[in-house]
């Protein structure tokens, strides 16, 4: 009798291990395969190159007729991002173009101060509808759109200091800290730009956005090198034009 009892007990013992050995190898697999799968998703977004749609909601625009050159603009856009006045990382560009008249300092290496005008131009960015060069070019999706506002903003801590955005941007907006090794941009100082609150001639406005890149002259020499995936992913609405990727579906 004993003997039977002392069966049973190790035939229940058994198939309770059973049971949980059981749950425990399912739970573990289900586990694993969840693992798999966000890992491969995660592979995917890292895959998938980065194409910005939405546009900007503001830009900066600026009067050539109102600005006397004091250059206050680029010091509190340094101070405000850099935590320093150094206008050679501003990312309004205000002291380039000084006295070169309406072409800019970038494409006028004969005239300037001496004798092309007193208008200074005050390039900005654009905040680009699509496709957007300097994200574009960006083999490291280090440039996006910021949430709420549409401003393209450089991530730091993806950007390896490669300047391809610097080379696509056709207006020379885009700035290169040389002691981080960083390439960085307006992103309006997240919808209150500095530089329109310092100038004391009101030669810079804050607007709702609006396509201008048609109508503004381009800066210096630019070129566009699209990464092989983002190609291959823009070619279904893009098409190859002077000016860089234009998409169809937009002109239409």
């Amino acid at each position: 009798m004993l003997n039977k009892l002392k069966r049973a007990d190790e035939d229940m013992l058994l198939e309770n291990l059973s049971r949980r050995g059981f749950i425990k190898v399912t739970s573990c697999a289900a586990l694993g395969l969840a693992t798999l799968q966000a890992s491969e998703a995660l592979a995917t977004m890292k895959a998938s190159p980065l194409v910005i749609m939405e546009k900007a909601a503001g830009m900066i625009v600026g009067d050539p007729t109102l600005c006397v050159c004091c250059q206050r603009c680029e010091l509190a856009c340094t101070e405000f991002n850099d935590g320093k006045a150094d206008p050679k990382l501003a990312r309004i560009k205000i002291s380039r173009n000084a006295m070169f008249g309406p072409e800019g300092g970038l494409e006028n290496t004969t005239k300037g101060i001496y004798g092309s005008g007193s208008l200074v131009i005050q390039d900005t960015c654009k905040q680009c509808p699509h496709p957007v060069p300097c994200a574009t070019a960006c083999p490291q999706n280090a440039i996006i759109a910021q949430k709420g506002t549409g401003t393209r903003m450089v991530l730091k801590d993806r950007c390896v200091g490669c300047r391809l955005c610097q080379k696509a941007c056709p207006w020379g907006v885009m700035t290169f800290d040389e002691e981080q090794g960083k390439a960085d941009k307006c992103f309006l100082c997240n919808g209150a730009p500095k530089c329109v609150d310092a100038c004391p001639a009101a030669a810079l406005r804050y607007v709702p956005w609006s396509d201008r890149t048609r109508e503004a002259t381009t800066r210096g020499s630019f070129s566009l090198m699209v990464p092989d995936d983002r190609r291959a992913a823009c070619n279904a609405c893009h098409v190859e034009s002077p000016g860089g990727p234009r998409n169809l579906k937009y002109e239409q």
